[in-house]
């Protein structure tokens, strides 16, 4: 049999066999390319971001085992290779971003309305230097309130001034730690402070009538929050586009109250009342005298009536 000789031998001794990564919990051979000398591996990244681990970056080890069973492992913690060994996983997701209040076509009668929303990550987190209010367009510089819940942050801000009567729109912005944008939410919502007007064009206040019906007209209007509505009553009426509006409606002997209420989107309302009496009994006459009865001619006499109605 050949002997192989010292220096075969001593080669043969220090070849690698095996090299391992270990990584998020599994273990990978890598394989030698003899183009490079180096031995590699394709390693499926972590679903999840690295953010949360220490020094956000995911760390593993290495060991590589000689034919005669010699290994040698490193770690992220080495002097010298470790660093080489962290691996910074990104999440690719944006934030969610959730309006609580308003809701979108509200119309408030707060000019001064506490607008909450939510933000949630449920990767890298939610990085809440991110997070941008704008109202109408303009940023809010003021600081307002973030309570940081599982996932994310419940937010809440409330303008310092009164926002005016009128449409208003309040956008919101936020990224994760990983630097993902999320597309920017919006709610627009209106503020309407000011009831609606309301104008009775019949009946008079104090009305005495014979008759058993009656007709009720006006014209209501609203700047802010079109269309209005109205009730005689209680009862639902129709509004023109200019706003007139008339019910008829039957009233009762003796004294009416009618109610009109003119309500606008907000829930302001304008009320206007009418007191009207309906008397559908004719006078009765219950004596008549004449004095004096006879009466000289070209003198004067008293005629004297009772009645009742």
């Amino acid at each position: 049999m050949k002997r192989l000789s010292w220096r075969h031998r001593e080669e043969r001794k220090m070849a690698v066999k095996t090299v391992q990564y270990v990584f998020n919990g599994q273990t990978y051979d890598l394989t030698l390319d003899a183009s490079t000398g180096k031995y590699k591996a394709t390693v499926p990244a972590p679903s999840k971001s690295s953010y949360s681990q220490d020094g956000h970056k995911y760390g593993g080890s290495v060991i590589a085992t000689d034919d005669a069973g010699n290994s040698t492992t490193i770690n992220q913690s080495d002097a010298t290779l470790g660093a080489n060994l962290l691996l910074r996983v990104l999440e690719k997701v944006a934030p969610t971003l959730a309006f609580t209040y308003p809701t979108a076509g509200a119309y408030i009668t707060n000019a001064t309305p506490a607008i909450r929303f939510k933000v949630t990550d449920n990767d890298s987190g939610v990085n809440p230097d991110t997070i941008v209010i704008k109202v109408d367009g303009a940023k809010v510089t003021t600081p307002f309130t973030k309570t940081a819940v599982t996932g994310g942050y419940e937010c809440s801000y409330t303008p310092g001034t009164a926002l005016a009567d009128g449409a208003h729109t309040i956008s919101i912005e936020a990224s994760d730690f990983d630097g993902n944008a999320a597309t920017a939410k919006t709610v627009t919502f209106t503020i309407d402070t000011i009831p609606p007007t309301l104008t009775l064009t019949a009946p008079a206040d104090g009305l005495i009538t014979n008759k058993s019906t009656l007709v009720v007209s006006g014209k209501t209007d609203d700047v802010t929050s079109k269309p209005v509505t109205v009730t005689v009553n209680g009862t639902a009426v129709a509004v023109n586009s200019d706003g007139t509006f008339s019910k008829e409606i039957t009233l009762v002997n003796g004294s009416n109250t009618i109610t009109v209420v003119a309500k606008d989107k907000a829930g302001k309302t304008t009320t206007v009342t009418r007191k009207v009496t309906l008397d559908t009994g004719a006078p009765v006459f219950k004596g008549i005298t004449l004095t004096p009865n006879p009466v000289d001619c070209g003198k004067t006499f008293i005629i004297s009536v009772e009645v009742t109605d």
